[in-house]
Protein backbone atom coordinates (compact mmCIF):
# COMPACT_ATOMS: atom_id res chain seq x y z
CA UNK A 1 0.00 0.00 0.00
CA UNK A 2 1.38 3.56 -1.02
CA UNK A 3 -0.26 6.17 1.80
CA UNK A 4 -0.29 9.45 0.07
CA UNK A 5 -2.81 11.25 2.48
CA UNK A 6 -4.17 10.96 5.68
CA UNK A 7 -6.93 12.53 7.73
CA UNK A 8 -8.39 11.74 11.31
CA UNK A 9 -12.17 12.37 12.07
CA UNK A 10 -14.53 11.85 14.57
CA UNK A 11 -17.43 11.03 13.94
CA UNK A 12 -20.52 12.27 16.03
CA UNK A 13 -24.45 11.82 15.69
CA UNK A 14 -27.02 13.82 16.96
CA UNK A 15 -30.52 12.47 16.60
CA UNK A 16 -29.25 10.34 13.60
CA UNK A 17 -27.73 12.65 11.71
CA UNK A 18 -23.91 11.95 11.20
CA UNK A 19 -21.29 14.37 11.11
CA UNK A 20 -17.37 13.84 10.62
CA UNK A 21 -15.32 15.75 11.90
CA UNK A 22 -12.25 17.23 10.72
CA UNK A 23 -9.47 19.41 11.64
CA UNK A 24 -6.44 18.56 9.23
CA UNK A 25 -6.63 19.98 5.58
CA UNK A 26 -4.49 21.09 3.44
CA UNK A 27 -2.59 24.05 4.21
CA UNK A 28 -4.54 27.11 2.04
CA UNK A 29 -3.71 30.45 2.94
CA UNK A 30 -6.98 32.36 4.47
CA UNK A 31 -7.63 35.77 6.31
CA UNK A 32 -11.43 34.90 7.38
CA UNK A 33 -13.45 32.24 7.63
CA UNK A 34 -15.95 33.65 4.70
CA UNK A 35 -12.40 33.55 2.32
CA UNK A 36 -12.31 30.20 3.84
CA UNK A 37 -15.78 29.08 2.72
CA UNK A 38 -15.02 30.58 -0.66
CA UNK A 39 -12.03 28.12 -0.92
CA UNK A 40 -13.01 25.36 0.27
CA UNK A 41 -15.01 23.43 -2.70
CA UNK A 42 -12.01 23.80 -5.02
CA UNK A 43 -9.66 23.59 -2.37
CA UNK A 44 -10.68 20.57 -0.40
CA UNK A 45 -12.46 19.09 -3.76
CA UNK A 46 -10.12 15.40 -2.57
CA UNK A 47 -11.12 15.35 0.93
CA UNK A 48 -14.56 15.83 0.20
CA UNK A 49 -14.77 12.98 -1.75
CA UNK A 50 -12.37 10.96 0.69
CA UNK A 51 -13.82 11.63 3.43
CA UNK A 52 -17.40 11.81 2.42
CA UNK A 53 -18.37 9.42 -0.22
CA UNK A 54 -18.61 5.58 -0.17
CA UNK A 55 -16.74 3.43 0.79
CA UNK A 56 -15.58 5.78 3.59
CA UNK A 57 -18.99 7.71 3.87
CA UNK A 58 -22.23 7.35 2.30
CA UNK A 59 -24.89 10.11 1.12
CA UNK A 60 -26.22 11.31 4.13
CA UNK A 61 -23.24 11.94 5.85
CA UNK A 62 -22.37 15.55 6.53
CA UNK A 63 -18.98 17.29 7.13
CA UNK A 64 -17.92 19.77 9.38
CA UNK A 65 -13.75 21.25 9.41
CA UNK A 66 -12.73 23.09 12.31
CA UNK A 67 -10.06 25.76 12.14
CA UNK A 68 -8.64 28.47 14.93
CA UNK A 69 -11.25 31.13 15.59
CA UNK A 70 -10.60 34.14 13.89
CA UNK A 71 -12.96 36.17 15.73
CA UNK A 72 -11.36 37.23 19.70
CA UNK A 73 -14.69 36.00 21.24
CA UNK A 74 -15.11 32.52 19.68
CA UNK A 75 -13.82 29.37 20.91
CA UNK A 76 -13.48 27.39 17.51
CA UNK A 77 -14.11 28.07 13.65
CA UNK A 78 -16.36 25.35 11.07
CA UNK A 79 -16.87 25.21 8.02
CA UNK A 80 -20.10 22.62 7.28
CA UNK A 81 -19.80 20.89 4.19
CA UNK A 82 -21.33 18.07 2.03
CA UNK A 83 -20.92 15.80 -1.05
CA UNK A 84 -21.03 19.28 -3.19
CA UNK A 85 -19.33 22.11 -1.41
CA UNK A 86 -20.14 24.21 1.57
CA UNK A 87 -23.61 24.69 3.05
CA UNK A 88 -25.28 27.28 5.47
CA UNK A 89 -25.01 26.84 9.15
CA UNK A 90 -26.06 23.32 10.89
CA UNK A 91 -27.57 23.50 13.99
CA UNK A 92 -26.83 19.42 14.89
CA UNK A 93 -23.26 20.41 13.57
CA UNK A 94 -22.83 22.55 16.07
CA UNK A 95 -24.09 19.99 18.45
CA UNK A 96 -21.73 17.72 17.10
CA UNK A 97 -18.80 19.83 16.92
CA UNK A 98 -19.13 21.12 20.45
CA UNK A 99 -19.15 17.92 22.27
CA UNK A 100 -16.11 16.83 20.32
CA UNK A 101 -14.70 19.59 21.41
CA UNK A 102 -14.92 19.20 25.10
CA UNK A 103 -15.16 15.59 24.97
CA UNK A 104 -12.00 15.05 23.25
CA UNK A 105 -10.34 18.00 25.88
CA UNK A 106 -9.89 20.65 23.14
CA UNK A 107 -11.65 22.60 24.55
CA UNK A 108 -12.06 23.33 28.76
CA UNK A 109 -15.44 23.03 30.36
CA UNK A 110 -16.35 26.49 32.26
CA UNK A 111 -18.10 27.13 34.41
CA UNK A 112 -20.78 29.36 32.61
CA UNK A 113 -21.33 26.47 30.28
CA UNK A 114 -21.54 28.83 27.11
CA UNK A 115 -19.26 28.55 24.11
CA UNK A 116 -18.83 30.05 20.88
CA UNK A 117 -18.76 28.89 17.38
CA UNK A 118 -17.61 31.11 14.32
CA UNK A 119 -19.81 30.07 11.55
CA UNK A 120 -20.22 31.87 8.01
CA UNK A 121 -23.18 33.31 9.27
CA UNK A 122 -21.53 34.82 12.74
CA UNK A 123 -21.24 33.59 16.00
CA UNK A 124 -23.57 31.20 17.40
CA UNK A 125 -23.44 31.04 21.11
CA UNK A 126 -24.24 27.39 23.24
CA UNK A 127 -25.08 26.67 26.35
CA UNK A 128 -23.63 22.90 27.35
CA UNK A 129 -24.16 21.12 30.34
CA UNK A 130 -21.48 18.68 31.28
CA UNK A 131 -21.35 15.95 34.21
CA UNK A 132 -18.46 13.82 34.48
CA UNK A 133 -16.65 14.27 31.53
CA UNK A 134 -19.58 13.99 29.04
CA UNK A 135 -21.96 16.72 27.14
CA UNK A 136 -25.38 15.45 28.50
CA UNK A 137 -27.00 18.44 26.87
CA UNK A 138 -26.52 21.78 23.95
CA UNK A 139 -29.27 24.54 23.88
CA UNK A 140 -28.76 26.32 21.09
CA UNK A 141 -31.26 29.17 19.42
CA UNK A 142 -32.44 28.97 15.57
CA UNK A 143 -32.75 31.86 13.04
CA UNK A 144 -36.43 33.23 12.24
CA UNK A 145 -39.12 30.71 10.77
CA UNK A 146 -41.75 32.94 8.41
CA UNK A 147 -44.61 30.80 6.83
CA UNK A 148 -45.00 32.01 3.10
CA UNK A 149 -47.63 30.56 1.98
CA UNK A 150 -50.31 27.96 2.78
CA UNK A 151 -52.95 25.57 1.69
CA UNK A 152 -51.21 26.07 -2.00
CA UNK A 153 -53.45 23.34 -4.18
CA UNK A 154 -50.92 20.58 -5.58
CA UNK A 155 -52.26 17.87 -8.09
CA UNK A 156 -50.27 14.84 -9.78
CA UNK A 157 -51.78 12.04 -11.41
CA UNK A 158 -53.42 10.66 -7.58
CA UNK A 159 -51.68 13.05 -5.45
CA UNK A 160 -54.56 16.13 -4.62
CA UNK A 161 -53.69 17.91 -2.10
CA UNK A 162 -52.43 20.64 -0.38
CA UNK A 163 -49.04 22.13 0.55
CA UNK A 164 -47.46 24.85 2.85
CA UNK A 165 -44.07 26.83 2.60
CA UNK A 166 -42.48 28.20 5.21
CA UNK A 167 -38.74 29.41 5.37
CA UNK A 168 -35.98 28.33 8.15
CA UNK A 169 -33.10 27.04 7.28
CA UNK A 170 -33.95 25.62 4.11
CA UNK A 171 -37.26 26.80 2.56
CA UNK A 172 -39.77 23.22 3.52
CA UNK A 173 -43.06 22.21 1.61
CA UNK A 174 -44.94 20.68 4.62
CA UNK A 175 -47.55 17.81 3.63
CA UNK A 176 -50.34 16.76 6.24
CA UNK A 177 -50.21 13.17 6.81
CA UNK A 178 -53.95 13.04 7.65
CA UNK A 179 -54.86 12.09 4.81
CA UNK A 180 -52.68 9.36 4.24
CA UNK A 181 -53.64 5.57 4.56
CA UNK A 182 -50.20 4.57 6.60
CA UNK A 183 -48.32 5.56 9.15
CA UNK A 184 -45.06 6.95 9.51
CA UNK A 185 -43.30 4.14 10.88
CA UNK A 186 -39.94 1.54 9.85
CA UNK A 187 -42.26 -0.80 8.36
CA UNK A 188 -44.00 1.24 6.36
CA UNK A 189 -41.05 2.85 4.58
CA UNK A 190 -41.24 1.66 0.97
CA UNK A 191 -45.12 3.42 0.63
CA UNK A 192 -43.35 6.45 2.31
CA UNK A 193 -40.44 6.37 -0.41
CA UNK A 194 -42.82 6.17 -2.97
CA UNK A 195 -45.31 8.62 -1.69
CA UNK A 196 -41.99 10.99 -1.16
CA UNK A 197 -40.87 10.75 -4.65
CA UNK A 198 -44.39 11.55 -5.90
CA UNK A 199 -44.85 14.89 -3.45
CA UNK A 200 -40.95 15.95 -5.02
CA UNK A 201 -42.55 15.30 -8.78
CA UNK A 202 -45.56 17.37 -7.63
CA UNK A 203 -43.80 20.56 -6.68
CA UNK A 204 -41.03 20.61 -9.43
CA UNK A 205 -41.39 23.67 -11.13
CA UNK A 206 -44.55 24.83 -9.65
CA UNK A 207 -42.70 26.21 -6.32
CA UNK A 208 -39.43 26.75 -4.68
CA UNK A 209 -38.52 24.20 -2.03
CA UNK A 210 -35.47 22.60 -0.65
CA UNK A 211 -37.15 20.13 1.38
CA UNK A 212 -40.34 18.36 1.42
CA UNK A 213 -41.71 17.28 5.48
CA UNK A 214 -44.46 14.40 5.54
CA UNK A 215 -46.15 15.89 9.13
CA UNK A 216 -48.19 13.79 11.61
CA UNK A 217 -49.44 16.20 14.39
CA UNK A 218 -52.49 14.01 15.57
CA UNK A 219 -50.52 14.10 19.12
CA UNK A 220 -49.92 17.95 18.94
CA UNK A 221 -52.17 18.69 22.39
CA UNK A 222 -49.61 16.06 24.26
CA UNK A 223 -46.53 17.76 22.80
CA UNK A 224 -45.45 15.61 20.05
CA UNK A 225 -45.20 15.35 16.15
CA UNK A 226 -43.65 12.30 13.85
CA UNK A 227 -42.28 13.82 10.86
CA UNK A 228 -40.19 12.48 7.63
CA UNK A 229 -38.28 14.82 5.06
CA UNK A 230 -37.12 14.63 2.08
CA UNK A 231 -34.35 15.95 -0.11
CA UNK A 232 -34.61 17.40 -3.58
CA UNK A 233 -32.69 14.55 -4.49
CA UNK A 234 -35.18 11.86 -2.96
CA UNK A 235 -32.71 10.92 -0.25
CA UNK A 236 -34.75 10.87 3.39
CA UNK A 237 -32.89 13.22 5.99
CA UNK A 238 -31.97 11.03 9.38
CA UNK A 239 -32.36 13.10 11.93
CA UNK A 240 -35.63 14.37 12.88
CA UNK A 241 -34.01 17.62 11.90
CA UNK A 242 -33.63 20.77 13.89
CA UNK A 243 -35.07 23.47 10.59
CA UNK A 244 -37.89 20.62 10.62
CA UNK A 245 -38.53 20.57 13.79
CA UNK A 246 -38.72 24.57 13.42
CA UNK A 247 -40.89 24.87 10.27
CA UNK A 248 -43.02 22.60 11.60
CA UNK A 249 -43.08 24.50 14.95
CA UNK A 250 -43.61 27.90 12.90
CA UNK A 251 -46.87 26.19 10.85
CA UNK A 252 -48.63 24.75 13.96
CA UNK A 253 -48.43 28.43 15.36
CA UNK A 254 -49.53 29.86 12.43
CA UNK A 255 -52.66 27.71 12.49
CA UNK A 256 -53.63 28.03 16.24
CA UNK A 257 -53.04 24.16 16.66
CA UNK A 258 -50.32 24.47 19.61
CA UNK A 259 -49.55 27.17 21.84
CA UNK A 260 -46.68 29.50 22.01
CA UNK A 261 -45.69 28.28 25.82
CA UNK A 262 -45.92 24.49 24.74
CA UNK A 263 -42.39 22.91 24.08
CA UNK A 264 -42.57 20.12 20.97
CA UNK A 265 -40.99 16.89 20.74
CA UNK A 266 -40.61 15.46 16.72
CA UNK A 267 -39.92 12.10 16.37
CA UNK A 268 -38.23 10.76 13.38
CA UNK A 269 -38.92 8.28 10.98
CA UNK A 270 -35.73 6.54 12.44
CA UNK A 271 -36.61 7.04 16.11
CA UNK A 272 -34.40 9.78 16.73
CA UNK A 273 -36.34 12.62 18.65
CA UNK A 274 -35.39 16.28 18.92
CA UNK A 275 -37.47 19.20 21.46
CA UNK A 276 -37.80 23.13 20.33
CA UNK A 277 -38.93 25.36 22.45
CA UNK A 278 -40.79 28.85 21.65
CA UNK A 279 -38.73 31.63 22.03
CA UNK A 280 -39.66 34.78 20.32
CA UNK A 281 -42.07 35.96 17.51
CA UNK A 282 -40.86 39.33 15.79
CA UNK A 283 -43.61 40.31 13.69
CA UNK A 284 -44.91 37.56 11.42
CA UNK A 285 -41.54 35.27 11.99
CA UNK A 286 -40.42 32.63 14.87
CA UNK A 287 -37.61 31.93 16.83
CA UNK A 288 -36.93 28.47 18.98
CA UNK A 289 -34.52 27.25 21.27
CA UNK A 290 -33.30 23.84 20.39
CA UNK A 291 -32.16 20.96 23.12
CA UNK A 292 -29.93 17.82 21.44
CA UNK A 293 -27.39 15.65 23.00
CA UNK A 294 -24.29 14.53 20.07
CA UNK A 295 -22.95 10.79 20.46
CA UNK A 296 -19.31 10.09 19.48
CA UNK A 297 -19.84 7.14 17.49
CA UNK A 298 -15.91 6.70 15.85
CA UNK A 299 -12.60 8.20 15.73
CA UNK A 300 -10.69 6.92 12.96
CA UNK A 301 -7.85 7.94 10.18
CA UNK A 302 -8.31 8.00 6.87
CA UNK A 303 -5.66 7.12 4.22
CA UNK A 304 -5.73 8.03 0.35
CA UNK A 305 -3.90 5.32 -1.85
CA UNK A 306 -3.16 6.59 -5.18
CA UNK A 307 -2.90 3.27 -6.71
CA UNK A 308 -6.94 2.21 -5.42
CA UNK A 309 -9.25 2.87 -8.35
CA UNK A 310 -11.70 4.07 -6.42
CA UNK A 311 -9.91 6.67 -4.90
CA UNK A 312 -12.22 9.53 -5.42
CA UNK A 313 -15.40 7.57 -3.98
CA UNK A 314 -19.13 7.38 -5.37
CA UNK A 315 -22.69 7.71 -3.86
CA UNK A 316 -25.27 5.40 -3.28
CA UNK A 317 -28.85 7.34 -3.12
Amino acid sequence: MIIQKTYTATDVHVAGQAYRIVKDGPFVHYQSIQELNEQFSLAYQEEIKLLLNEPRGFAGLMGCLIVPPFKSDADAAVIFFDHYGTVPVQYGGIVAVITALLECGQLKARPSNVYRIETINGVVSVTAAIKDGEVKSVKLKSGSCQVVQVNAPVSYFDLNTEVSLVQADHIYAIFDKAELPFEIEMENLPVINQWGQKAIEALEGKYAFSRVILLDHSQKSEGKIKTVTFRPDRYIVRSPGFGTLAACSSYLLRNGDISAGSPIENESLFKGKLRAEYSAQIETSYEFSFSARGFITGMQTYLLDPTDPLFAGFLLK
